[in-house]
């Protein structure tokens, strides 16, 4: 019997989609750091599902496809989910993104909840942050925002 979900696959991975997703493949990695797991081409030969992972967590990634509805941000002109990454050293990962062209949305910043973080936007508009838990705060010491 199989395993259920297969070897290294977290039980819920978010999956995105692009209208460029070859393109998307090579800038997620060069830009965050993403790893290529997976890539299955499709007749064409361009690319109809794919993975990538970062340490233990892993997305999905697929080609924008109307009819299903399946749409990248560029087609609906904002987002309809939110990325939240987990990283060693959330200010080198930073000056990597920025400097591999990420749109940064949020600079590097201390959270109330006890995080480093920062936001970006990748090249076709979803919205990543990514941060690093820096201190443990009870939900009672939390100074959150009015």
């Amino acid at each position: 019997m199989p395993d259920n979900p297969p070897e290294d696959t977290p039980r819920i991975s978010p999956y995105l989609y692009y209208n460029d997703l070859t393109n998307a493949l090579s800038w997620l990695h060069k830009a965050f750091q993403l790893e290529k797991r997976l890539e299955m081409p499709g007749p064409d030969g361009k690319p109809i599902h794919a993975e990538m992972s970062y340490e233990d967590g892993v997305i999905m990634l697929g080609p924008s496809n109307e009819e299903m509805g399946c749409l990248s941000p560029i087609d609906i002109n904002g987002i309809n989910q939110h990325l939240y990454v987990y990283v060693d050293d959330v200010d080198r990962h930073y000056q990597h993104a920025k400097l591999a062209g990420a749109e940064i949305i949020v600079e590097p910043e201390d959270s109330f909840w006890g995080d480093r973080m920062y936001v970006a936007r990748d090249l076709e508009g979803h919205k990543w942050t990514f941060a690093t838990h820096t201190q443990d705060i009870a939900l009672e010491d939390m100074n959150l925002p009015e």
